[in-house]
């Protein structure tokens, strides 16, 4: 497996081998989590997620890709958050979904033990530390993600449309398309409030306990079309 790329490597090996190979998977702080409400803890100094420059989008196009593990959309630099001791910079954001099954959610964070569909991440590194992200994720300050948790709903959600309607075309491993910008806020739930908030880890390889988790209480919800074009 020598010439296996680290992003396909884990999938090869399995999740229970990943901390012989990489780690830092085997340490305390991992995600992700499933969320007790009853173990929470209400924290009066967290305020509101401000994101900053989220819908002006310009007029560059994002480029979507397949890393062989998800669907990601680079995001601009100007994009960013406040709200932390740092300013966190946008890098990305990806997708995670299940296959549809019975009783298969697809989001990777739970809340008391209920998961969802699928899972959006926002990923941001903190650029006031850090030159750029390869930098940043491995320190223990140096990442921020936002975990957005989607359902099933009755209606088209059409800020997701920026996304799945444009999936097709990097169907395969190492695929990129140019696709317009859209306003990537239109995809967060209305409240940005509401939200809990630990240390953890990358979810995947090489798992480094660097990331700020903010999962939104709130759910977005998606059509069942659009779920089945998002698993198809």
């Amino acid at each position: 497996l020598a010439h296996v790329p680290t992003v396909y490597l884990f999938r090869l090996i399995g999740q229970s081998e990943w901390s012989e190979h990489f780690p830092d998977c085997g340490g305390t702080s991992q995600s992700p989590v499933d969320v007790i409400t009853t173990q929470t803890k209400y924290e009066p100094s967290l305020i509101p997620v401000t994101p900053l420059g989220y819908s002006q989008h310009g007029n560059q196009p994002f480029t979507l890709s397949n890393n062989g593990h998800t669907v990601i959309v680079e995001l601009p630099e100007w994009m960013g958050f406040r709200g932390l001791p740092w300013f966190f910079t946008a890098a990305q954001l990806h997708l995670h979904w299940g296959n549809g099954g019975p009783g298969n959610g697809g989001s990777e964070h739970t809340i008391n033990g209920r998961s969802a569909d699928a899972e959006l991440h926002v990923v941001h590194y903190n650029s006031e530390l850090y030159t750029n992200m390869s930098a940043a994720m491995t320190q223990k300050d140096g990442l921020a993600v936002f975990g957005i948790l989607i359902e099933t709903g009755d209606e088209t959600n059409p800020a997701f449309n920026n996304i799945l309607n444009h999936m097709s075309r990097v169907r395969y491993a190492d695929q990129k398309a140019f696709i317009p910008a859209f306003d990537v806020q239109s995809l967060f739930p209305e409240d940005l409030g509401r939200y809990y908030r630990y240390n953890g880890s990358l979810t995947t390889p090489p798992c480094y306990q660097s990331v700020i988790w903010t999962v939104f209480h709130e759910r977005v919800q998606i059509s069942k079309a659009q779920v089945s074009q998002l698993m198809s």
